[in-house]
C-alpha cells in the first residue's frame, strides 16, 4: 500500500515551482500517494497529484483566518500518513495534526523573522517586536515536527539548532526544464528580469540602468503594487523594457531562449544576503550569463565559477557597466553561459536535492513503523 502525502498551502498557487513540479512530482514518481491542498478552482488530478482545492481568497487577514480553517479540515479528511506543509501561518495547524498523531514536516522557504524586518509596510519600531515574537513562537513549534526542510543551508542552520532533524533542500532547477541548445549567434543583444517586481528586489535602479545602456529589457512578473507600478513606468529607462506581466514557464523558456543576459539584483538585506534565488539558477541552467548582486555567497557561485559578474545591486551605473561589458564581447558572454550550464549540470539541479527529499521521507517513515 501506497503511503499517502498531505502537502498543503494556503499561500502559494497550487502550480508553485518549489512545491509542485519539483517536491509533489518527485514524490509522485518515488511511489507515494501524492495530495496538495492549495487555492484552486476546482479538485483535480494533474500528473498524479491529486490537488484539493481551497477558495481563492486575496485578504490576508481573511486567508489566514478562514483558509487556514479550512486547510484542517480538508488535511484531516485526507487521512495522510505525512503531512508536509509550506507556509509559516500554517503552524498552528501543523501542531495541531502532530496533536493527532500525525507525521509532519514544516517546509521553511523564507527566514521569516528577518524577512519581517525588511516590510516597508510595517512600523519601524514595531517591527523588531513582531520578529522576535514570531521567531520565539517559530523555534518552540518547530521542535514539535518531524521534520523541518529548508531552501538554504543559512536556513538549516538555524533550525538544526533547534530540531536535529533538519535538511536544507535547495531550489536548484531541473536540469532540461529551461533549457534548449540555441546558437549564440541567434540570440539577441537583451537582457531579462524574470520574478516577484518590488522594490528590494531592485527594480528601481534595474530601469535607471538602462538610461545607460542600449539594450531591451524582458520583464515578466507581477508589481507589488499599483504605486510601484507607476512609479517604475514613469521613469525614462522604462521605454526600453517589454513588458509581460505575470507568464507561464512555456513563456519563460522563450524569453531565456531569446536573451544573452539574466538579472538578479537583490538589495542588500538580511533575507536575500544568505539566499539562493531560483532565477539565478534557472539563468545559469538556460546557459545564459548572470549579473548578479555583490553577496559573499552569491560572488562565490557567479565570480568563482565564471558565469557572471556581481554588482552593488544599489548603483544604476554599475549595474548598466556590468551590461555593457557583458553584451559588448559575445565570446566571453558565451562562455559565461557556458560555464554557468556546466555547474547547474554537475552540482546545481534538482536531482541532487530529489535525493535528499526521499531519504528524509524514508526516514520519518522507517522511525514511526509506518
Amino acid at each position: 500500500m501506497k503511503n499517502k502525502v498531505c502537502h498543503i498551502t494556503t499561500v502559494h498557487q497550487p502550480f508553485d515551482i518549489r512545491i509542485f513540479h519539483k517536491e509533489c512530482l518527485s514524490l509522485t514518481k518515488a511511489g507515494y500517494d501524492v495530495n496538495l491542498i492549495a487555492q484552486h478552482d476546482r479538485d483535480e488530478t494533474i500528473n498524479g497529484v491529486k490537488i484539493v482545492s481551497l477558495p481563492k481568497i486575496f485578504n490576508r487577514k481573511e486567508r489566514i483566518f478562514k483558509l487556514r480553517k479550512l486547510a484542517f479540515q480538508k488535511a484531516v479528511e485526507i487521512d495522510a500518513d505525512i503531512y508536509h506543509f509550506h507556509d509559516p501561518e500554517l503552524l498552528p495547524v501543523g501542531l495541531k495534526l502532530k496533536k493527532l498523531g500525525r507525521m509532519v514536516i514544516y517546509d521553511v522557504h523564507e527566514d521569516v523573522p528577518r524577512q519581517i524586518l525588511s516590510k516597508p509596510y510595517l512600523n519601524k519600531f514595531i517591527k523588531p517586536i513582531i520578529s522576535k515574537s514570531f521567531e520565539i513562537y517559530e523555534n518552540r513549534a518547530a521542535k514539535k515536527f518531524d521534520a523541518i526542510i529548508t531552501a538554504t543551508p543559512h536556513i538549516r542552520n538555524r533550525f538544526l539548532k533547534i530540531n536535529s532533524n533538519t535538511v536544507d533542500i535547495n531550489n536548484y532547477p531541473k536540469l532540461n526544464e529551461l533549457y534548449e541548445p540555441v546558437e549564440w549567434i541567434n540570440r539577441k543583444n537583451e537582457i531579462c528580469y524574470i520574478g516577484g517586481i518590488t522594490k528590494i528586489r531592485g527594480i528601481i535602479e534595474l530601469i535607471k540602468a538602462l538610461e545607460y545602456t542600449d539594450t531591451i529589457l524582458h520583464l515578466a512578473g507581477n508589481f507589488e503594487s499599483k504605486e510601484l507600478e507607476k512609479e517604475v513606468k514613469s521613469l525614462p529607462g522604462w521605454k526600453k523594457v517589454k513588458y509581460y506581466g505575470f507568464v507561464g514557464r512555456e513563456k519563460v523558456n522563450e524569453i531565456l531562449k531569446l536573451v544573452k543576459i539574466g538579472i538578479v539584483t537583490l538589495h542588500p538585506i538580511t533575507n536575500y544576503i544568505y539566499s539562493q534565488p531560483i532565477k539565478m539558477f534557472e539563468y545559469m541552467s538556460a546557459g545564459i550569463p548572470v549579473i548578479a548582486s555583490n553577496f559573499s555567497l552569491w560572488k562565490e557561485i557567479v565570480e568563482k565559477g565564471n558565469c557572471g559578474i556581481c554588482v552593488d545591486p544599489l548603483s544604476p551605473k554599475e549595474i548598466a557597466n556590468a551590461i555593457n561589458n557583458v553584451l559588448g564581447n559575445d565570446k566571453i558572454a558565451k562562455n559565461m553561459g557556458e560555464n554557468g550550464r556546466k555547474l547547474v549540470e554537475n552540482k546545481y539541479n534538482w536531482k541532487s536535492e530529489e535525493k535528499k527529499l526521499f531519504e528524509l521521507y524514508i526516514k520519518i517513515i522507517e522511525k514511526n513503523d509506518i
